[in-house]
């Protein structure tokens, strides 16, 4: 489904530097940054997606056909799955007292430190039936933004789709557990809401203020995820490409052509490294922050 204002047209080959028509940046940082109904692969190039036909859902036409970033959530979830299932053989065949190595210890490590310190320390108690959730988003996200940084790869967390929708499910579990904590009384109180010790005609003043603010709240924060997510992979992608596009930009100024060249790709290798940081940052903001919230309306204290 390519969200309306993401549609882009992929050509069959771009203009070489010098060509008739010249560089066009946009177009690259389009091809890369957008989602399309194109997918290049290697050694073949841009291949045509099937087109599946269109369901018609209360007047309203929904295209059910793959694009590529439908194909990116799929390669990553794979990947994710693949990874959690190879990991978990190899440390069942471990031995008894010693600790799988390589790509197990890794994971196990980073499993057990969502699970004892995060998920424990911002959910408190009840935190074991929310770590597998925890763990999955992390995983995911991380595979889906390391994707966005290999050759014929994308990053779908660059499309606000993709991060709305994981910030939804993040939403539906919070709300969802709050009220089943709480109970209805309980949740009514994280929207009508008055500070302890408030009394007398001041405490209807107070609740006249903070129910709009803490009834927001609640959309603004699965809001904020979606935005931080998709906020710092698109604008990675796009310094990296901008900073790729003097070389063609300028190749034309022959005495300073390897000099930009040189330039652009030095600072290009150092956003790249720097990248691959924000890739695990990020991943792992928006599942501490998924925790943060399950905690913070199930333990409202």
């Amino acid at each position: 489904m390519i969200p309306a204002g993401q549609e882009h047209e992929v050509p069959q080959e771009a203009h070489p530097a010098g060509h008739e028509g010249g560089f066009d940046l946009g177009e690259m940082l389009g091809h890369h940054v957008l989602n399309s109904d194109k997918y290049e692969l290697p050694f073949i190039g841009y291949v045509h997606l099937p087109h599946w036909p269109d369901l018609a859902v209360g007047g309203v036409t929904v295209n059910l056909s793959p694009t590529k970033h439908v194909i990116l959530l799929l390669l990553g979830a794979a990947i994710t799955a693949a990874v959690a299932v190879l990991a978990g053989q190899r440390v069942a065949r471990a031995d008894a007292g010693s600790a799988p190595g390589g790509l197990a210890n890794a994971v196990e490590a980073v499993a057990v430190y969502f699970r004892d310190d995060l998920c424990k320390g911002y959910i408190g108690h009840g935190y074991e039936r929310f770590v597998p959730l925890v763990l999955t988003l992390f995983f995911f996200i991380l595979t889906m933004n390391l994707l966005g940084l290999v050759p014929w790869g994308g990053s779908a967390t660059g499309n606000i789709m993709v991060t709305a929708t994981l910030a939804l499910v993040t939403f539906v579990v919070v709300e969802v557990s709050g009220f089943r904590t709480l109970g209805t009384k309980g949740y009514l109180k994280t929207i009508f809401y008055v500070p302890p010790g408030v009394e007398g005609p001041m405490k209807y003043v107070v609740l006249a203020v903070m129910t709009p603010v803490e009834f927001m709240g609640k959309f603004l924060k699965p809001f904020a995820l979606a935005i931080r997510l998709f906020a710092n992979m698109t604008a990675g992608h796009v310094l990296i490409f901008s900073v790729l596009g003097f070389i063609f930009l300028f190749g034309h100024l022959a005495f300073v052509r390897w000099l930009i060249a040189a330039g652009s790709y030095g600072l290009v290798s150092a956003i790249l490294l720097l990248e691959v940081l924000i890739a695990f940052i990020q991943a792992y903001v928006f599942a501490m922050l998924t925790a943060a919230f399950v905690g913070l309306i199930r333990h409202p204290h």
